[in-house]
């Protein structure tokens, strides 16, 4: 009888790779990491978009077809959600040691707003002059930081806290726990950040554990009605629908005079309604920023 030595044989996986438009590569990251419980790949955006793989790993006799046809089912009503086409599927079988390393020269220091710098873990970087560094490498399900709404909202932090000091931030919805450790960095002193994803919440604590700003930043599940201000300050970088819901729970939040700073936001009609809708509970659009098709709002409290 002869036994197979399978760890050292190595687990497979199937890369599954689609080139996808820049509206839908957030979303489309986000649900490949659900499907497969492992990393994704995401290549620099371009003007057509990013090039998006999901690892799935194959064990047992897993079927490809089966997967391939799960994948397509789910993205393709994604897709359809906002009238796109489902790219071509690409897929290929790599072994354990080719998928740790590949995607890794996709990720390299990056400055996303002037004067903050996104660094890999196995990267080195020298920061020059008043440059802050935040050490991220990619996780399950969650950007680091190269999405327009992200890079918007982290323009209109650094021009919020530029104004005037600020005392306490809240960040909802923190997602890697960019927002919040971009806000640290920045000077404020305590800042609070929740989300109601578990996974969230995990990867944003290791995040502000690695980077050594456990002190300032507090990372929680805590549901939004839970939490207790004022705030001089609150970041969302969600959704629409969500901001629309959560207006009034924010502007309780707020201190007098506070700002609030709103992303995940499509151009336009989005736009305009979350400004109308806003500036009723007394918040006046301060100023605001536009890359492609969406938009980020600073709002200040009368």
């Amino acid at each position: 009888m002869v036994e197979k030595n399978t760890k050292s044989a190595g687990r497979k996986w199937l890369k599954l790779s689609l080139q996808t438009p820049t509206r839908l590569v957030e979303s489309v990251s986000d649900m490949l990491g659900v499907l497969s419980g492992s990393g994704v790949e995401i290549s620099p955006e371009t003007e057509s978009g990013s090039l998006i793989s999901g690892f799935f790993p194959v064990e047992n006799g897993a079927d490809e077809t089966e997967i391939l046809g799960s994948v397509r089912q789910v993205l393709g009503e994604l897709f359809q959600l906002y009238a796109e086409p489902i790219p071509e599927m690409r897929t290929e079988i790599i072994d354990d040691q080719d998928w740790a390393t590949s995607w890794k020269r996709f990720f390299t220091p990056v400055e996303i707003v002037p004067g903050l710098i996104i660094k890999p873990s196995w990267e080195e970087y020298q920061a020059a002059g008043n440059e802050k560094i935040i050490e991220m490498d990619p996780g399950q399900a969650f950007g680091t930081g190269q999405h327009e709404s992200t890079r918007m909202a982290l323009s209109l932090l650094t021009t919020c806290l530029a104004v005037q000091p600020v005392e306490r931030v809240l960040d909802v919805g923190t997602g890697t726990g960019i927002l919040a450790m971009a806000a640290a960095l920045f000077g404020v002193d305590s800042v609070v950040a929740i989300d109601n994803d578990p996974e969230a919440v995990r990867v944003a604590g290791e995040n502000v554990a690695a980077n050594g700003l456990a002190d300032k930043v507090s990372i929680s599940g805590t549901a939004l009605a839970d939490i207790q201000g004022p705030f001089s300050c609150i970041l969302a970088n969600i959704v629409y629908d969500v901001l629309v819901e959560m207006a009034p729970q924010l502007k309780a939040l707020l201190s007098p005079g506070g700002r609030v700073i709103l992303a995940g936001i499509l151009s336009g009609e989005q736009e305009e309604n979350i400004i109308q809708m806003y500036a009723k509970l007394g918040l006046q659009l301060q100023a605001s920023e536009h890359d492609g098709e969406w938009a980020a709002l600073l709002l200040e409290m009368n």
